[in-house]
């Protein structure tokens, strides 16, 4: 913790320990876990394994796996992710702007979201297409019937085996290899070239449509504005095609891939290695693709590209949303970034190492350096991404939507980027800061005293802070809303309270973060648990079962991420000559793994009033955990086994911290006799006495670890 204690020098000590709670609370207790994101937005499944087939859609996506469940994410507006229950015997998926459907075994379908229009029946059907108006369905009898815009059906209507719809026209391939169009035919897409047979696949895209002949050739008609229609030489080959809005994939016989047309979000660049793949779907400017041995591989620019969390999901510590892209702090201090690129937000700048915080405003990536710089890289339209000089002495940052704070270690707080309302503009006294928020269209900090200082637009009285104002250790500034946590672990809501998070619900205790978005706000328990009240109009309420394990949080608007621990681990720790409360106690735990010491986790211990505590660690078991806190002897419990229960008993009077309980430690309780000062009050009774001179009587001559 030396690096902490640099941070330190010059501040009040009773304000030591909870800068240092802070500092692990933020960086050290969100270490090591798996992000998951849902409401508005729902995260790509962590496991991209098991799948059979895949539909991507403009907003969202829906993978069927090999075991017949349903895996949804994207947007989640209207409910278009949430799973349908029973999740199981579903033999194909499609899904489209409105939602998804689900085909069962025997033949009936389930809607998934809020339908714009209804199918005539549910049941008897092998294939559902969705298009942009229209949704087409196939019969088991050969017929097709549509709903939506049109209700418009090919005659004859019979003897059709697949079908597929884009914007307004549709396509069917017959039991005889022949191809029938309906719709519109302004570009020519329904003029099915001749000879008109030996058909055995056909895709629709927009105002154009391709087929797949049984020799392995290709054939295109329709609008070429995009060269969508160009087929890539050689013709051949082909086993698998999918039409896109204004390009193609299709997938060769050798299981590659190629696509061709409007490339202008990188939707048609197959990632390397190109091979092995089974199927491929196309959307507005992102394709997702289907490996022989089920995993999935996207590509493009995906409106939810933000939630494609790179492969490994693993050994996160901390992670930030916003409209546009995210971006992940690694246990190693690296930084992952995904999502769209258009302006380098996802560009992480070498040395890619290092890094002790992430944050993200739109367009743009702010990174706090161990060494106490700042990297931005990204959107700098306002200057957002230019950190005033000198670029030294940071301890912390937040970006907003687009405008940077930056905490220095000396208390002040900088601000660049836009200045709308008065966002950027510190009020007076801009000194004894410890903690930093930026907001939409407001700033939050707090100051050393516990108090929160608000500048910039008071839009739905987001700068005007509920009495008492003290006590505070965090704030998050949100949209025309704030949120502060207190020392007790109670939260605080003021602002902007039209969905009613004001209200925090019951019991307001035992919270150890907060954050708020546009419609609903999220508390995180000591327990791994998570309240979130507000609006559930996007199901930021369904928290994935099960709700615990949670080790950070991140709101941004209507969607929630969060960071979910691997391992857990509880026990007991008992404070032998500490008379004071133990929930309010600053506790350490340095977790490493036995076979590999070299990687280890500070995790913020928070015990409850008898002592017991609940950990959570991404490394392998078994552990080596050393147990610490101020003015106690460092404990070691060796080779703990996952799950196994910890028991620890701290020795106390090791008031200057270096390791034993000697001489050198009654110096410092004479230095501070009769005083409050809780370096040398070693019993935790508020005042540095005798007493604590028998404390370290009792235990003169003891060693840590």
């Amino acid at each position: 913790m030396t690096s902490v204690k640099a941070l330190l020098i010059g501040i009040p000590v009773w304000c030591i320990s909870l800068l240092m709670v802070i500092y692990c609370s933020s960086r050290s207790l969100a270490l090591g876990g798996t992000i998951e994101t849902w409401g508005y937005q729902v995260s790509v499944p962590g496991e991209l394994s098991g799948f059979s087939a895949v539909a991507a859609g403009s907003s969202s996506c829906a993978g069927l796996k090999r075991d017949g469940s349903i895996v949804l994410w994207g947007s989640n507006l209207n409910n278009n992710c949430v799973l349908p229950s029973p999740n199981r015997g579903f033999t194909a998926v499609s899904t489209g702007g409105s939602g998804t459907y689900g085909i069962k075994r025997d033949g009936t379908i389930v809607f998934i979201g809020i339908p714009s229009s209804y199918p005539p029946s549910y049941i008897d059907y092998t294939a559902i297409a969705i298009g942009f108006t229209q949704t087409v369905g196939l019969k088991r009898d050969g017929s097709v019937v549509c709903w939506g815009n049109s209700s418009a059906t090919p005659s004859p209507n019979k003897d059709i085996v697949a079908v597929d719809t884009a914007y307004t026209h549709s396509i069917g391939l017959k039991r005889d290899g022949s191809v029938v169009c309906w719709g519109t035919n302004a570009n020519g897409e329904c003029n099915v070239p001749m000879p008109n047979s030996e058909f055995t696949a056909v895709s629709a895209g927009n105002g154009f449509s391709v087929g797949l002949k049984r020799d392995g050739t290709l054939v295109c008609w329709g609008t070429n504005d995009r060269n969508q229609c160009d087929i890539p030489v050689p013709n051949q080959d082909f086993a698998f095609i999918d039409a896109g809005d204004s390009y193609t994939s299709a997938v060769r016989r050798d299981g590659s891939v190629v696509c061709w047309g409007l490339n202008d979000t990188g939707q048609c660049n197959v990632p390397a290695p190109n091979q092995d793949f089974a199927s491929v779907s196309s959307a507005y400017s992102y394709t997702v693709g289907v490996k022989r041995d089920g995993t999935l591989v996207f590509w493009g620019a995906a409106y939810s590209g933000q939630l494609n969390i790179p492969a490994p999901n693993q050994d996160f510590t901390s992670v930030a949303y916003t409209t546009d892209h995210s971006a992940g702090l690694k246990a190693d201090g690296s930084v992952v970034c995904w999502g769209q690129n258009d302006v380098g937000q996802c560009s992480v700048p070498e040395p890619n190492s290092g890094f002790t915080s992430i944050t993200v405003g739109i367009g743009y990536t702010a990174a706090l350096r161990q060494d106490g710089s700042i990297a931005c890289w990204g959107l700098n339209t306002d200057g957002q991404c230019s950190v005033p000089a000198p670029n030294q002495d940071f301890m912390a940052v937040s970006a907003g939507d687009d405008h940077t704070m930056g905490l220095k270690r000396d208390g002040s707080v900088l601000c660049w980027g836009s200045n709308e309302a008065g966002k950027g503009t510190v009020p007076a006294p801009n000194q004894e800061f410890m903690a930093i928020s930026a907001g939409a269209h407001h700033s939050a900090a707090i100051k050393r005293d516990g108090s929160v200082v608000c500048w910039g637009s008071s839009f739905g009285n987001a700068c005007v802070v509920p009495a008492p104002n003290i006590d505070f250790m965090s704030v998050s500034a949100g949209y025309g809303n704030t949120i502060g946590l207190k020392r007790d672990g109670s939260i605080v809501c003021w602002g902007y309270n039209n969905w009613g998070y004001h209200t925090v619900p019951e019991p307001n205790q035992d919270f150890i973060a907060a954050d708020i978005g546009y419609e609903h706000a999220v508390g995180l328990k000591r327990d791994g648990s998570l309240v979130i009240w507000g609006s559930n109009d996007n199901k930021v309420y369904s928290v994935p079962a099960p709700n615990n394990g949670i080790l950070a949080i991140d709101v941004y608007r209507n969607t929630t991420t969060v960071i979910r621990g691997v391992k857990q681990l509880s026990g007991q720790v008992q404070l032998g000559d500490f008379t004071g409360s133990m929930a309010s106690r600053q506790l350490t735990a340095y977790v490493s793994s036995t076979a590999d010491p070299s990687v280890s986790q500070c995790l913020s211990l928070i015990p409850q009033p008898d002592g017991r505590f609940n950990l959570s660690s991404y490394l392998q078991p078994p552990y080596d955990i050393r147990i610490a806190s101020p003015h106690f002897l460092t404990t070691k419990l060796s080779n703990v086994a996952a799950e196994q229960s910890l028991n620890a008993a701290l020795v106390n009077g090791d008031a200057d911290g270096d390791g034993q309980v000697n001489l050198f430690d009654y110096v410092q309780l004479d230095s501070r006799f009769n005083s409050s000062d809780p370096v040398a009050d070693l019993d935790g009774d508020g005042q540095v006495n005798l007493f604590d001179y028998v404390v370290i009587d009792r235990h003169f001559g003891a060693i840590g670890d």
